[in-house]
């Protein structure tokens, strides 16, 4: 089957709201032609996406997943469109997407000096999206952190940088030089899946007042200073890798150009 992209996004619209109203004002539509899209998307879907009673809408479990999965069909699409017309008026334009606390200016310094002429766009990422910029075509290439699935993408290593301890100075541990990872066992430590979607500076408060602590990568220790944390070594604590990212298919003149550059430029 073809999906309609249109009902995709109504369909998104209605899974935001959770109400057919305040979604159909949003999209500047009739309700009713709204109600009808839905039903036309849930037969050709051959599923119900959502239970609605005379007090509310809510998501079915494939309701669910497709609400899920529709923000990066939605994206991919709208940034091969971008690409097109770029295309069609002699636009070069490289985005570079990077993680929270990892610096690109040297690499794109040496890319622009080669290459004036290519527009550079920089994408800071938000840490629980990784490698997702670059399957729905927002980015071109990312400087990243593992862990990520690396299905489908070409993987070239930068370093490697360690974790640190980050906790609220009224800590009990937080007096110390360093740490070992048995002086954290007792301890609630976030992790990527718990308040997934949540802002870095959000967690930092979170930290602050003693919910939990994280362990996090070093740059993102000395990027964030603050004076309620404090941030400890941990003499056998985890590493995160760094490495520079594209999609296999991916492979434009500049594209490479860059990786080569940026390889040797951070690197070093």
């Amino acid at each position: 089957m073809d999906l309609d992209l249109r009902k995709l996004r109504y369909f998104v619209a209605v899974a935001d709201h959770r109400h057919f109203g305040r979604a159909a004002e949003e999209l500047y539509i009739a309700q009713p032609v709204l109600s009808r899209q839905i039903r036309a998307l849930e037969r050709e879907l051959g599923c119900d996406l959502f239970v609605r009673t005379t007090r509310s809408v809510q998501l079915t479990p494939a309701g669910e997943q497709l609400r899920a999965e529709a923000p990066g069909v939605l994206t991919s699409v709208d940034s091969a469109i971008r690409r097109v017309h770029e295309i069609d008026r002699g636009v070069q334009r490289l985005v570079i997407a990077f993680a929270s606390g990892l610096h690109v200016a040297d690499a794109v310094l040496a890319f622009k000096a080669k290459y004036p002429e290519v527009e550079v766009d920089l994408l800071s990422l938000n840490w629980w999206e990784q490698d997702a910029p670059l399957r729905d075509g927002r980015a071109d290439v990312g400087l990243l952190r593992r862990p990520f699935d690396d299905a489908g993408l070409q993987v070239v290593p930068i370093g490697s940088e360690r974790r640190v301890a980050c906790l609220p100075i009224n800590h009990p541990l937080a007096g110390r030089e360093s740490l070992v990872m048995a002086d954290l066992e007792n301890e609630s430590i976030m992790t990527t899946q718990t308040r997934r979607r949540a802002p870095i500076e959000q967690k930092f408060e979170l930290i602050a007042t003693g919910q939990e602590i994280a362990l996090v990568p070093e740059t993102v220790a000395s990027s964030y200073p603050r004076a309620d944390l404090v941030y400890l070594p941990i003499d056998d604590g985890p590493h995160s890798e760094t490495c520079l990212v594209t999609t296999k298919d991916r492979h434009t003149d500049h594209l490479l150009s860059f990786l080569e550059l940026a390889t040797e430029s951070l690197r070093a």
